[in-house]
Order: structure tokens, then sequence, then C-alpha cells
């Protein structure tokens, strides 16, 4: 992706906040709002109220890209959901695989916080679907147009 030195750069950080509001979106809302489980039996924290509250700030974030010039609006609202989503199954597939390997953290480099790969199941997820999507519409020297420009 950042092989486009004019779009490259933009399309990373957009991917990168769509992730990270995901996570801190679900964690706010779910333990705000709480309600229904997502899915109890893999990630027992994890609500229906997070992972839309996670959504609506991948959202806002399309929206804020678009205002200041980095893409059209509804392209980017479609793009955000969709690798909100894809953050989302990314961290309950780590989560899952913790489960059926009956560990609780994917690692000790970062204590407390699930392992290294719990800061990026939804990164991995969501970067290959974003520049398979590039690439598709951009080709390989203009992964980050093809992902941001519509």
């Amino acid at each position: 992706m950042r092989r486009d030195a004019e779009w490259g750069f933009a399309a990373l950080i957009f991917i990168l906040l769509i992730v990270w509001l995901t996570d801190i979106g679900g964690y706010a809302f779910g333990r705000t709002i709480g309600g229904p489980k997502l899915w109890p039996r893999v990630s027992p924290k994890k609500t229906w109220a997070g992972a839309i509250g996670g959504t609506v700030l991948s959202i806002l974030v399309a929206v804020g890209f678009a205002r200041y010039g980095f893409g059209n609006l509804m392209p980017l609202v479609l793009i955000a959901v969709v690798l909100t989503v894809l953050s989302q199954l990314g961290d309950l597939f780590e989560s899952a695989v913790k489960r059926r390997f009956g560990v609780k953290d994917s690692g000790q480099i970062i204590p407390g916080h699930g392992g290294l790969l719990d800061r990026l199941d939804g990164y991995v997820f969501a970067v290959v679907a974003a520049a398979v999507i590039g690439l598709l519409r951009g080709g390989a020297d203009g992964v980050g147009r093809g992902l941001m420009v519509w």
C-alpha cells in the first residue's frame, strides 16, 4: 500500500484508525451499555452494543476523511463498515483460537492485554481486505488510491 506515494499513507492511517476505533468503541460502548453478548462461547465480554459502537466510530473516521478531502463520503463509509466488521471478525477469530488451545493470552510481550496478537488481530484481517480492494481497483502501484478514491 505504501508504494502508492500519493494515497498510500492516508490509506494506511485510515485502516489503522478504523481498527483502533473499532476496538475502543467496542470496549467503551460495551462496558457502558452492556446488553446481549456477541458470541459468548468464544468471547464472553463482547456485546452487540460494543460491535455497533465500534462501527459507529469507524463511520465517523470515514466522515472525517471525506470532509478533509481524502475520498468520497459514501464509498469511504461503505469501506469503513466492511473493515470494521472484518476487524471484529479478526478479534473473534483470535479469541476462538485462544479458547481452542486453552490459553488466556497469545503472549507475554504486552502483559495484561491478551498478548501482542490481541493488538493486531483485527488489523491483520482489515489490512488484507483493504489491500485486496485497493489492488483490484488501483493495481500494484495504486493500492492506496484504489482503496480511497472512488
